[in-house]
């Protein structure tokens, strides 16, 4: 009886330390998973997490990896993580030059290349799924499958709502900060992808989406039409933000994605 008393202290107190221990990671900030290395003229910051088929998360505009913690934590269980700030954001260089979501995607291809990677999923958010895309168009051999949330194609507001429209001409008129400049005038002129360029994706994408996001929800609707291979989801109730705002329902979305046999079926092959 004391043996298994001491064996249950034993038991919890590892418990409560691994807990512990877990709690303390600071994503985007702990040096033992990653660091800098110098990639495209600039040193791009990176933290990799966990085991197993590789998983690129991308953040969004004026992002970091520090909003990928939940992800991280629930992912790595199962994948081996990679995550990195985008040129010019959080901890990664900042060259003052013009930001493309061209470079973007070339400076992740060269990440993956020197981790070894020859192919991973991907998920992106927002600006992240135009970099997902841009990756799957022009570097299609490291996309297995990518997943976009709130991704566009355009700026205009043909795909994206006027008040967020005015909301980033406002910012630029007002801002004095020159790197939100940068920032702002990413979104106002970019991305410019076109429905050939859509139709070149082999890969199995799922486009996402909250139903009351910044992009129109027909544009959404109209990215998952122009992908051969590709799935949609449309979260309830939920913003932009809504891998933030419901954690639990956007990460079993996400991974039965990247779990479960692709489908296209339609309702008329049940019939059939």
């Amino acid at each position: 009886m004391n043996q298994l008393y001491l064996l249950l202290v034993l038991f919890l107190f590892c418990c409560s330390s691994s807990y512990a221990q877990e709690a303390q990671i600071e994503y985007g900030n702990n040096p033992a998973a990653g660091g800098h290395i110098l990639i495209n003229g600039f040193k791009m910051y990176y933290e990799v997490y966990g085991e197993g088929e590789p998983l690129l998360l991308i953040h969004g505009n004026g992002g970091s990896i520090k909003g990928h913690s939940k992800r991280i934590e629930y992912f790595k269980k199962k994948y081996k993580v990679i995550a990195a700030d985008s040129r010019s954001h959080g901890k990664s260089e900042d060259l003052g030059d013009s930001l493309t979501y061209k470079n973007m995607t070339s400076d992740y291809n060269a990440l993956l290349n020197y981790l070894d990677i020859d192919s991973c999923l991907i998920w992106g958010q927002s600006d992240g799924g135009i970099i997902g895309l841009l990756l799957a168009i022009d570097y299609p051999d490291k996309v297995k499958r990518m997943a976009a949330f709130g991704a566009n194609i355009r700026p205009d507001t043909s795909a994206v709502y006027s008040s967020i429209v005015n909301w980033v001409e406002a910012t630029l008129e007002k801002t004095k900060d020159e790197h939100e400049r940068r920032l702002f005038t990413l979104l106002k002129y970019q991305p410019n992808i076109s429905y050939d360029d859509l139709a070149q994706i082999k890969a199995p994408v799922l486009i996402m989406s909250g139903d009351r996001d910044a992009i129109k929800l027909e544009h959404t609707i109209d990215i998952f039409n122009h992908i051969e291979n590709a799935n949609l989801f449309i979260m309830p109730g939920a913003t932009h933000f809504g891998a933030y705002e419901k954690t639990d329902l956007f990460n079993t979305v996400l991974s039965s994605f990247f779990e479960q046999p692709f489908s296209k079926k339609a309702t008329v092959d049940i019939f059939k």
